[in-house]
């Protein structure tokens, strides 16, 4: 049985304890490595005036792309931005996997959403959710999914990884599970057949730094998440390489319930994309590494619809992943 390698570094021993777990396990299939707890916080602050429909919170929800922690440090102020522009407060409902934000949305626990491409393909078939904006960084509202591996690993292709250990981020997650399945799909393989273990860590920024201290082989992340640790953290920038970047895929976008009032619509996506035109728009904007907010079209989410029809269809990748 391959086991993980333990190597020091700035990821928590508990994370270290649940990932090597998870890897050693007899299961052929991704093991669930529930690392955060879900939380709600109101950035606004309520009125104690009767409420009325402009005193309701907007209830806005976030999937750990990142992990909860940073999460929080990276959206507070952008909730906040929106509770003053709209003037009521706004509920931050997080959450740890992308299949539950999709829940809220669908079943109106929640207005708006931060989801990732994948999330948005599927829910936008089920239920309709829709598109109300995208970020747009380096001049472009697209990104990738990368492969990477320990920096002192000999991989150089997907297939020197056959038979080794591999982190996916999450069951609805384009860049860090759909892409690679697509790959490995063109080769006549599967992820269950193909590695001897994988885990969900259920966060990007988890899989890059169980990848850079050398807890697994390698991982599948997105691109922009893993181009900002890089930057800012040199021991992941040191740790980890990059061996295979997918074609690039439409932005994770915002989007909202079908459902939510079309004025209060409107007055979302108009703060939205002219943050960048406000000195303090500007500012979180400038923190959360974006330019600006931009309408982008469902078309753009199409090549990801075609891939999950090549790896079977929603339900039949779903069913494989759990």
């Amino acid at each position: 049985m391959h086991c993980q390698r333990i190597a020091s570094g700035g990821i928590t021993i508990t994370l270290m304890a649940l990932v090597c777990l998870s890897s050693c396990s007899d299961s052929p299939t991704p093991q669930r490595v529930r690392l955060d707890t879900p939380q709600t916080v109101a950035p606004g602050s309520p009125s104690e005036e009767p409420a009325g429909e402009s005193q309701l919170p907007l209830r806005v929800a976030i999937a750990a792309v990142v992990s909860p922690r940073e999460s929080f440090r990276y959206y507070d102020d952008l909730l906040g931005y929106l509770s003053d522009g709209l003037g009521r407060p706004v509920e931050r409902l997080q959450r740890p996997t992308y299949a539950e934000i999709n829940d809220l949305i669908r079943y109106g626990g929640a207005d708006v959403a931060f989801v990732c491409t994948l999330a948005y393909v599927v829910g936008n078939g089920a239920f309709g959710m829709e598109l109300l904006a995208a970020p747009v960084v380096h001049g472009r509202q697209t990104y990738r999914s990368l492969i990477i591996v320990p920096a002192a690993s000999s991989a150089k292709t997907i297939e020197d990884l056959r038979g080794t250990d591999f982190a996916f981020t999450d069951p609805l997650s384009n860049s860090g599970r759909l892409a690679p399945t697509d790959l490995l799909r063109g080769r006549g393989e599967t992820p269950e057949a193909f590695f001897q273990r994988t885990i969900y860590t259920y966060s990007h920024d988890k899989s890059i730094r169980a990848v850079a201290d050398a807890l697994v082989d390698g991982a599948a992340v997105d691109s922009l998440v893993y181009a900002t640790l890089a930057r800012d953290h040199p021991d992941v920038d040191a740790g980890a390489r990059v061996i295979w970047a997918s074609p690039e895929y439409g932005m994770p976008p915002v989007v909202v319930s079908p459902h939510l009032d079309a004025d209060l619509e409107r007055d979302i996506a108009r703060l939205l994309l002219d943050m960048h035109v406000d000195p303090d728009g500007r500012a979180i904007l400038d923190v959360l590494s974006i330019e600006r907010f931009a309408p982008i079209a469902d078309a753009a989410y199409d090549p990801v619809r075609e891939m999950l029809r090549r790896v079977g269809g929603y339900g039949d990748f779903l069913a494989a992943s759990q």
